[in-house]
């Protein structure tokens, strides 16, 4: 398994990410966190995270997943196609529905499993990946936030990849902001990640860069 978790955008180590990739460069960017926004917006966050990719060496392409609602084997034959998954950050709860709906997040467990590609990005990416999303509603994100064609119930597990939750944009000063307080109250593992900073797994290796 191969993970670039990255707190805010690329971080200070996107060299980390493309030994990850060993040479490849197929990227399927989900935007999805940033459904919430008007378009013009969400196409200033397209262009914003095309344009870091495309600095990379990359080869970045839009997925938007709420083309593939209710068309999980569709989900699965995409997202096979690239070598890197990218999600970038913006509302978890959007970003877990459009997960759950597309059936991205059985194919994402699959794909990862078989080591077929790598998972990176950064805020709402990371925090797909653990065991749950309860805490994060307490702090930035409104679960209740669900423009059509969501559905209006947020999805509360998380993909239960990883057995700890990551805590983006982690602040050593103030360290129980967030959803620390939560972590802690209810005995959840949980690895904070500053901004500038990515957990990066690869195979049983893991550590904070940057």
């Amino acid at each position: 398994m191969r993970l670039f978790l990255s707190s805010y955008r690329l971080g200070n180590r996107p060299d980390a990410l493309l030994r990850l990739l060993r040479g490849r460069t197929r990227t399927a960017l989900i935007l999805n966190a940033a459904d919430y926004k008007t378009p013009e917006e969400r196409n200033d966050s397209l262009r914003r995270d095309t344009e870091d990719l495309l600095d990379l060496g990359l080869q970045p392409q839009e997925v938007d997943l709420r083309h593939y609602f209710g068309r999980p084997e569709d989900t699965r034959r995409v997202l096979a196609t690239f070598d890197l998954l990218y999600l970038r950050g913006g509302s978890v709860f959007l970003l877990r529905r459009a997960l759950r709906q597309s059936g991205a997040d059985h194919a994402i467990r699959d794909l990862l499993a078989r080591d077929a590609l790598v998972y990176a990005g950064y805020s709402a990416g990371p925090c797909m990946l653990g065991p749950t999303l309860r805490g994060i509603e307490g702090y930035e994100d409104d679960p209740r936030v669900a423009p059509p064609p969501y559905d209006p119930e947020p999805v509360w597990g998380g993909l239960c990849i990883l057995p700890y939750a990551i805590e983006p944009h982690f602040r050593p000063e103030s360290p129980f902001r967030g959803a620390v307080p939560y972590y802690l109250e209810h005995d959840i593992p949980f690895v904070p990640v500053r901004d500038g900073e990515a957990l990066v797994v690869d195979g049983d290796r893991a550590e904070v860069v940057g």
